[in-house]
């Protein structure tokens, strides 16, 4: 049996390339595709080769790569998977679209539909700067363009993955697919439970628009007598240092060992996006650490909210440095009722292990659909204690 595993885009280390990680763990035989590699950090494919599409070699692609969207479905559909008896996608944005015949089992771990081209796409104009004027139809005749392809392509799909029930209902609304839930891999054994708190909060992201980072240095503002610390870089570093008072400290991008540790020491960790999942907030937890997040999308499945048994944290329910504020004083009042331990017992359910484990019964259930000859052509190229495990 030969297996192909597809990925969007190889340039950085984030939750999907994790996601892709994992995949690899279990499928180490598998052959890897991808439109683009410039990995550095060859780990993350366990330094295996990579096949990628002709916009590795367009010019400005290493840095450039987002600008050839118009290009990748074409390019996605140009790898010639006919070999393949199995083929996994980690898709957010074109990989799932991949040709595959009858004879072909597809299963499709979709971290989202494409959400600038879905639900997402006027929040995607407004911060593009794009609600009006030529450029502006032209963008949004490309994204009619890239929907309507993604919907096709959602049809080549044996069985999708969701990364989380509110990605599942996306999966719903875009293509009308039932999909199962399987939490994406995270590094929690990296992570140690810091018992000594100290007298501040943590924020810890890429600045950009819709991390809302701005939006927490605001809410801080208003509260000078609680101190806020914030992790990270990009675009908006700018906005978000001039949005700064005296009692928020900006130490932009920090080691992995600089993070654990203020992870490890926060009072609590504040995180305001809308995330299909968001592992940030898990490894907080990791660390035994709290967190207030904002109450929409992936947050709400991963912290386990006041009031409820074994308490992680809190959600505030709009976008704004009041509801912020107004989160952050409740927090003061009750933060006796979260404990480092439920913290930490809550955060395991999210490792590696797990993730390999229901990722193989799933992709098992696929190929038991295509007969149990292929089922267990399949177990023969995997690592026997996976196979055990699932």
């Amino acid at each position: 049996m030969k297996v192909a595993i597809v990925h969007d885009w190889l340039v950085v280390s984030g939750g999907a390339e994790k996601v892709l990680e994992q995949m690899i763990v279990c499928f180490p035989q598998a052959d890897i595709f991808s439109l683009v590699d410039f990995l550095e950090d060859r780990s993350i494919v366990h330094n295996k080769p990579v096949k990628t599409s002709f916009i590795q070699g367009l010019p400005y692609a290493k840095k450039k790569y987002r600008g050839y969207l118009p290009l990748m479905p074409l390019a996605i559909e140009q790898f010639d998977l006919s070999g393949y008896d199995l083929v996994l996608s980690s898709s957010h944005a074109v990989a799932k679209g991949v040709l595959v015949g009858p004879d072909q089992t597809h299963v499709s771990y979709v971290h989202s539909p494409i959400r600038y081209a879905w639900d997402l796409q006027h929040q995607y104009l407004r911060e593009a700067r794009l609600e009006h004027g030529p450029r502006s139809w032209a963008a949004r005749m490309l994204l009619h363009y890239l929907r309507n392809w993604d919907a096709r392509s959602a049809n080549g799909v044996d069985r999708m993955i969701a990364n989380s029930q509110f990605v599942a209902r996306r999966i719903m609304k875009s293509y009308r697919r039932e999909a199962a839930v399987i939490a994406p891999p995270v590094d929690v054994q990296a992570f140690a439970v810091g018992d000594k708190k100290g007298d501040f909060y943590l924020t810890a992201s890429r600045m950009v628009p819709y991390k809302r980072i701005d939006m927490i240095v605001e809410a801080f503002a208003c509260m000078p007598d609680r101190k806020l610390v914030v992790i990270g870089d990009g675009p908006q570093m700018d906005l978000v240092r001039s949005k700064a008072t005296p009692n928020v400290s900006i130490l932009g991008y920090q080691s992995f060992e600089v993070l654990k540790d203020h992870m490890q020491r926060a009072k609590a960790f504040v995180y305001a996006a809308e995330e299909d999942f968001g592992i940030a907030i898990v490894e907080a937890q990791a660390c035994g650490t709290p967190v207030i997040a904002y109450g929409k999308g992936g947050a709400l499945e991963s912290v386990v909210p006041l009031g409820s048994p074994g308490a992680t944290g809190l959600h505030f329910m709009t976008q704004t440095p009041a509801s912020l504020c107004d989160a952050v004083e409740r927090f003061e009042d009750c933060s006796h009722a979260f404990t480092t331990t439920a913290c930490r017992r809550n955060a395991e359910r999210f490792g590696a292990a797990d993730f390999r484990r229901r990722f193989i019964v799933e992709v098992l259930n696929a190929m038991a659909k295509a007969g149990p000859s292929r089922e267990s052509e399949l177990t023969s190229v995997m690592p026997p204690a996976y196979v055990r495990a699932a």
